[in-house]
């Protein structure tokens, strides 16, 4: 495990779980809100797979979250966080304005979603408002989420695309996800068909663009 735990501070202090796999990004990040007199990071992740068990053994208040992370990514980590510690609130950033973010970060209980293009005072600033309950949106990741419409696909659609990923075979997504091969084609051809692609292979592409998988 690369997760750095950091001593714990007083207990008044808003204390953060940060997740970002680059080095740099992660230690300018952490020092910046360390320099907050209310906050304390307390564990830094790389991997989207550390999230959750770091988080069961400190408790943040606040889990600042990057989406493109290795093993696991941190949409999927929010989801998990919000069934086994409700109480810490989820806030997402990204480099990325893919639409379909938005609304499953929104889906899976973040309170928060930010560009990384942003200064460190506003993702402070977001950090407490989170923990207050409120919800923190980027005004221009919201704009192309609603300009963009919601994703045509369903979950199960979703899921055999990114099983897909790859280039995995009918058999292998079959045996991966318990189907049988006349169902995946089945799920796959449905997605062809709503993404405008030619192949699953551009039916894919085409989704994970667009921040659907």
């Amino acid at each position: 495990m690369t997760a750095a735990l950091v001593g714990a501070g007083s207990a008044a202090l808003i204390k953060i779980l940060l997740a970002e796999d680059q080095g740099m990004m992660r230690g300018a990040l952490a020092l910046l809100l360390g320099l907050e007199e209310d906050m304390e990071v307390v564990a830094q992740v790389a991997e989207g797979d550390e999230i959750v068990p770091v988080a069961l053994k400190i408790r943040p208040d606040v889990a600042v979250l990057d989406i493109e992370l290795p093993r696991r990514s941190g949409l999927d980590a929010a989801a998990e966080l919000r069934t086994q510690l409700p109480d810490c609130k989820v806030l997402i950033v990204t480099t990325f304005s893919r639409p379909g973010y938005l609304r499953r970060a929104m889906e899976v209980g973040a309170m928060g979603f930010l560009s990384k293009d942003g200064p460190v005072d506003q993702l402070a600033a977001s950090i407490r408002r989170v923990l207050n309950g409120e919800s923190v949106i980027d005004p221009s990741l919201a704009a192309a989420a609603l300009s963009a419409g919601p994703s045509p696909l369903t979950a199960r659609e979703r899921e055999v695309l990114a099983a897909g990923l790859g280039g995995a075979t009918v058999a292998d997504i079959a045996a991966k996800l318990w189907l049988s091969e006349s169902t995946v084609r089945n799920y796959l051809s449905s997605a062809i068909g709503k993404t405008g692609a030619r192949n699953r292979t551009e039916a894919a592409r085409i989704a994970d663009e667009r921040g659907w998988l």
